[in-house]
């Protein structure tokens, strides 16, 4: 049966959003932009309309600061444009377990009055997909009183758990444009692939596999043609694994749930990514709560947890989040990944980070920046890898986890950090 479908015009669509109400911005590469830059137009007659969100890609016009009487961002998850509404103060930011966001819509704690999701078209049954980001877009659509949705031709049919029927939606906009793509992989140094290395060489075959968002992942994922039987249980995904899928590395043969499917929760790439994963059934697109549960994770025996970190302190404290008081980004989905996989058997935890910034400054420090925001606690951290090598620092004391640290810190920063020691602990050997 073919169902007619009844698009309107964007301003008909976003005239139902009231002010003093709380809308949901479906993000990452899901970003509805055309909506966005629409919504401006509304300014004049909205006030206090609270924009809620994880990642965002793309221009996001609502954020400038001529619309701050109209709209004003609380972010789950800070990203590159929203930045400076947060410093701002136009805006806000919410820490939270990624895999805790959904609780925040289902328990009324952040109640939603509207959805604004960009979907695939309707399939013949009336079905679209919520694409590339299904994350916390799931628990969004489920529990938000009105729905708006953006349909885009572009957009990825994937499978899992994004599937909702037109029948939910209070109003539907056509518009074809292309998604946002990013490539981490271009962007790979000659650090990133001696952490690659490291990082590669402590993967076993049959390892199931998380990657944190990046250029390290990437690194990691280019040196492992020659493993065998890895899987993938992963909040994002990239383009690096659609070589491995192909060529039989990853083959999801040894997991011990969902096995023979890569399982993921948004996809982060270029448009080969996306036309690999349209219409996919070997990659299933679930959500959040379920993909980033600690205790669903550690299922996976050799479960590979990468994730980066902006500097780690000499006691094992992460800051992934903040630069000082700076909202770089958010807590995301690191410390259910480095949970997860310590719970599992023979896994993995990896907080991976070059020893200091394109600019030069130590990300191994003697302590974190004043207001920066501890993402992975050093009672959580395991292992900590730059290009000088790995520290395990599980089960060590904050001397020996200052000495494990030094060694992988860059050179010419080791004689501060040695004397900083001998004035903390007295003894420094």
């Amino acid at each position: 049966m073919v169902h007619p479908y009844n698009y309107v015009t964007a301003k008909e669509a976003l005239s139902i959003i009231e002010s003093n109400t709380r809308v949901f911005i479906h993000g990452s590469m899901c970003t509805p932009t055309y909506l966005l830059h629409e919504l401006t137009k509304e300014a004049e007659r909205l006030q206090n309309v609270e924009l809620v969100s994880i990642s965002l890609k793309g221009e996001v016009p609502v954020e400038d600061a001529q619309y701050s009487d109209a709209f004003k961002m609380n972010s789950l998850f800070v990203s590159t444009p929203v930045r400076k509404a947060v410093a701002e103060g136009r805006g806000d930011f919410v820490p939270v377990f990624l895999s805790d966001i959904p609780d925040l819509f289902k328990n009324d704690i952040l109640p939603l009055d509207t959805a604004i999701v960009q979907v695939s078209p309707p399939d013949k049954q009336g079905y679209v997909s919520l694409g590339v980001s299904v994350d916390i877009a799931r628990a969004a659509v489920d529990n938000a009183k009105r729905i708006i949705a953006l349909i885009n031709p572009r957009m990825p049919r994937t499978h899992g758990d994004g599937m909702i029927h037109t029948d939910r939606f209070a109003k539907m906009v056509f518009h074809e444009a292309e998604l946002p793509e990013e490539s981490y992989g271009s962007k790979v140094g000659e650090n990133e692939l001696k952490i690659g290395k490291l990082i590669s060489d402590m993967i076993e075959n049959g390892s199931t596999l998380q990657m944190g968002i990046g250029t390290i992942p990437d690194a990691v994922l280019s040196l492992l043609g020659n493993h065998k039987d890895l899987g993938v249980h992963t909040e994002m995904m990239s383009d690096g694994v659609i070589d491995l899928i192909e060529s039989d590395v990853i083959n999801n043969r040894k997991k011990k749930i969902h096995p023979n499917k890569s399982v993921t929760s948004f996809a982060l790439g270029t448009r080969k990514l996306y036309d690999y994963v349209d219409d996919n059934p070997s990659v299933v697109f679930l959500d959040i709560d379920y993909v980033n549960d600690p205790h669903v994770i550690q299922r996976n025996p050799k479960m590979i947890a990468i994730n980066s970190a902006i500097e780690v302190d000499l006691t094992g404290q992460v800051c992934s989040d903040s630069i000082g008081t700076y909202q770089y980004s958010g807590i995301g989905g690191q410390m259910d990944f480095i949970r997860g996989a310590a719970l599992s058997k023979g896994g993995k935890p990896i907080i991976a980070l070059t020893s200091r910034t394109k600019h030069g400054q130590p990300r191994i420090v003697p302590f974190l920046n004043e207001g920066a925001g501890v993402v992975t606690t050093r009672g959580h951290v395991h292992y900590v890898v730059t290009e000088y090598g790995v520290a395990y620092l599980f089960g060590k004391n904050l001397r020996q986890r200052a000495k494990l640290l030094i060694d992988i810190a860059h050179p010419d920063d080791r004689e501060a950090l040695e004397k900083y020691c001998f004035e903390r602990f007295k003894v420094f050997n």
